[in-house]
């Protein structure tokens, strides 16, 4: 078997239903991080992915394999569209993230169709899974966004794109690209499975499970104190807003709410692409304030999930700014 066809081979067992089509994002900018032989392979970007090329579903030679559809969230362009980073690299703290989504003639792309209250829902998350950023960035009238943004630490980050454009006929699309942030790399521990998150006060109960190739339901149970929160409030048009990321590549999965009233459950309809573990982190709303609850949770066995990095420290807890930013980690 040559090359090309262990790696579609590879792909097409790790892919099902995230969305369309998707490869392998490109790593940006240099940062400092220990020897692989005291962390594994944690920052190690992926093997690339034929869709990389432009050339998703097929392989040079008649003995090529067609490749299955890659989870969402992996390629940095998809169906002619391109997530543009213009700060690929910024500082540790506080600083300013700038992109633009550009179509297939390079061209800032400044018509979107507005889903679940926004144009573009903005993700930023460390490779370790233990800082979450959901961003609202501004989008200016050339088609530049921008959005400040609090990185707690040096290392790799990966930005997430999830739009769909105003072009007819167009389809929802999440691109992802890494972000560096220079200096010492010290990756967090990973939290470990656990059914409930506690966060700011609140206790959220994750019920269901999430398996591999198949739709089933995670219904989350927010309480206060004991008792039930019943008057959860709309965010982003939903009483509560969900995605989910797979260790070691940082697939991405975004939902959103089944029908339902506001709270104490809030129920979601999910697949996974492939055995393996993922962190799920619930946006919420109550009494004004979004916060996130994060959930370590393992999808299938354990033997068939890709090699990821070595497992990883509970995040610390969230908080919105006055930008805006609502934050995990």
């Amino acid at each position: 078997m040559n090359t090309g066809v262990k790696i579609t081979a590879y792909a097409a067992a790790l892919a099902a239903t995230f969305g369309a089509a998707y490869g392998v994002g490109t790593g940006v900018g240099p940062f400092e991080e220990p020897k692989k032989a005291e962390h594994g392979e944690h920052a190690a970007a992926p093997a690339k992915s034929p869709a990389a090329d432009g050339h998703a579903g097929h392989e040079a030679g008649a003995d090529a394999a067609p490749a299955a559809e890659l989870p969402g969230g992996l390629q940095v362009s998809d169906g002619g569209y391109t997530l543009a980073l213009d700060t690929p690299a910024p500082a540790v703290g506080k600083s300013v993230l700038k992109f633009s989504i550009k179509d297939a003639t390079g061209r800032k792309v400044t018509a979107f169709t507005t889903e679940h209250g926004k144009e573009l829902h903005f993700i930023v998350a460390s490779r370790d899974l233990t800082t979450f950023r959901h961003l609202h960035p501004v989008k200016a009238a050339d088609g530049t966004w921008t959005t400040p943004v609090d990185l707690p630490a040096a290392g790799g980050y990966k930005a997430f794109a999830d739009f769909k454009p105003a072009a007819k006929g167009a389809k929802g699309i999440t691109l992802g690209a890494d972000l560096s942030v220079p200096g010492a790399y010290a990756p967090e521990a990973m939290p470990a499975v656990a059914p409930t998150a506690n966060v700011d006060g609140y206790q959220v109960r994750l019920g269901g499970t999430l398996d591999p190739g198949k739709a089933g339901e995670l219904k989350l149970t927010v309480t206060k104190a004991g008792r039930p929160v019943t008057d959860l409030e709309p965010y982003l048009g939903a009483y509560g807003h969900l995605v989910a990321l797979r260790d070691g590549d940082l697939a991405y999965l975004h939902v959103h709410p089944n029908e339902g009233g506001p709270g104490p459950d809030v129920s979601f309809t999910a697949t996974a692409p492939s055995a393996g573990t993922y962190r799920l982190f619930l946006d919420f709303q109550h009494e004004g304030k979004v916060r996130t609850a994060a959930f370590t949770v393992t999808a299938g066995a354990a033997k068939a999930t890709a090699p990821a990095p070595e497992a990883t420290a509970p995040a610390a807890g969230d908080a919105t700014d006055d930008a805006g930013e609502h934050t995990h980690g």
